[in-house]
């Protein structure tokens, strides 16, 4: 099973090739540039350096979110084009899904979880918040939520629960105050790219659960936008007209 997998979930990115299990090559995108100016070509660039044509594609991935809405919205949009016009399937994988199995990939060495290890995966969200997710022996503990690090730190002392690895950019951002929180804490520093484990993911609920069709595909905000935001202050706002609440964001 030949498997293209796609993360904007970030501004750098990155693409993926596998092969029945095998990471065939990855690529990491060029953060100086957007996701609109560089795709499809990164994902026929990797397509077209081992000789393969988008038609030889067994399985479409994409990293389905959290994370920057315009990112997401063209990563899906490019892979749905692609798995479409090809008569392919189209899995969308959770970011926080993905690093989880990132993390777990790198077992035994140098983290040798146990299965009670709990990893705490954290996206940068902006907003001085992250996207949070945990997990234990690969079995989220904790859905995903949108918060600031130090409410997320101070519910789990309350519970009295504290996550020994952390993984994900928003792990690298906010390093130091998890560090005064959990001075053993293990945060995964240099982070790898993402598609590879999207790439796993992907294959094994094809194998599971069988194809997925392109226009399943349901972006996973858990925030809602801006956009949607500044809709709804100016609809409460003294004096404002009635206006439509828009149910997802723009």
């Amino acid at each position: 099973m030949l498997v293209l997998a796609l993360d904007t979930t970030t501004r750098q990115g990155s693409v993926a090739l596998a092969r029945d299990g095998a990471l065939v090559a990855v690529y990491a995108g060029d953060a100086g540039t957007t996701h609109g100016e560089r795709l499809p070509g990164d994902a026929l660039q990797v397509l077209t350096a081992h000789a393969l044509r988008v038609s030889d594609v067994d399985v479409f991935a994409v990293a389905s979110g959290p994370g920057s809405f315009t990112g997401l919205r063209i990563g899906i949009a490019t892979m749905q084009g692609l798995a479409l016009a090809n008569g392919k399937p189209l899995v969308g994988i959770s970011a926080l899904d993905a690093l989880n199995a990132l993390v777990c990939s790198l077992s035994p060495q140098p983290l040798a979880l146990s299965p009670a290890d709990e990893v705490c995966t954290w996206m940068d969200a902006q907003r001085s918040q992250v996207f949070s997710a945990v997990y234990a022996n690969g079995v989220a503990t904790e859905s995903p939520v949108v918060e600031k690090p130090a409410d997320i730190l101070a519910r789990w002392r309350r519970d009295g629960r504290l996550p020994r690895v952390f993984a994900g950019d928003g792990a690298l951002v906010y390093r130091e105050l998890i560090y005064r929180a959990e001075p053993h804490a293990q945060i995964i520093d240099p982070l790898p790219p993402l598609a590879p484990a999207i790439a796993t993911l992907a294959e094994a609920y094809v194998q599971q659960r069988g194809p997925a069709l392109p226009d399943e595909i349901r972006p996973l905000y858990i925030r809602r936008s801006d956009a949607e935001l500044a809709r709804e202050r100016k609809a409460e706002a003294p004096g404002a007209e009635p206006t439509s609440r828009v149910g997802r964001p723009a």
